[in-house]
């Protein structure tokens, strides 16, 4: 699975908070979240955001609470991957739940900057910087991940399998 896309860079220690402000918490149209990603951190974040681009973090990305609203709203906004040098794990693992992919390395994240266009491969791991022309690596994602992704998540993979069964 290949995803390409502009860098949005934020530090360290993003936490769900700012990735979707508290006060949006009662919302669950994926769209209307959208509207409100990063807010606490970017403001012009959704109006700037495209789809298919890339999040570039520091350390920690996604600490606070597990609120699966955080890495819905990022989903949504048309982030196509978020690369940080560590995660928080609950939202490593709400991120794959919903099918948003996350890589974790600290050599892409820092020296990869705004506005850079990064070329991500997550079979192989391989982050190109198109801009700069540098190539790092990340682990890759085994199979049975990368499946969960390509179906959009664990629902959605889950509604696959059970199809095929009843179908099989």
């Amino acid at each position: 699975m290949k995803l390409k896309g502009k860098v949005h860079k934020y530090g360290a220690n993003v936490d769900t908070d700012v990735i979707i402000p508290g006060v949006y918490l009662t919302l669950t149209d994926p769209g209307e979240l959208a509207k409100h990603c990063m807010e606490g951190i970017d403001s012009e974040f959704a109006q700037k955001v495209g789809k298919g681009d890339i999040i570039v973090a520091g350390t920690n990305f996604g600490c606070g609470s597990s609120r699966e609203h955080a890495p819905i709203a990022i989903k949504a906004s048309g982030i196509s991957c978020v690369i940080a040098m560590s995660f928080a794990r609950i939202f490593f693992r709400n991120a794959i739940n919903i099918g948003l992919p996350l890589l974790e390395c600290p050599q892409a994240a820092e020296e990869s900057e705004a506005g850079d266009t990064l070329e991500v491969e997550l079979s192989s791991g391989e982050i190109r910087n198109i801009t700069q022309g540098k190539k790092f690596q990340a682990e890759p994602y085994p199979d049975f991940m990368l499946e969960l992704i390509s179906a959009g998540g664990l629902i959605e993979h889950t509604k696959r399998i059970l199809k095929a069964r009843r179908s099989g």
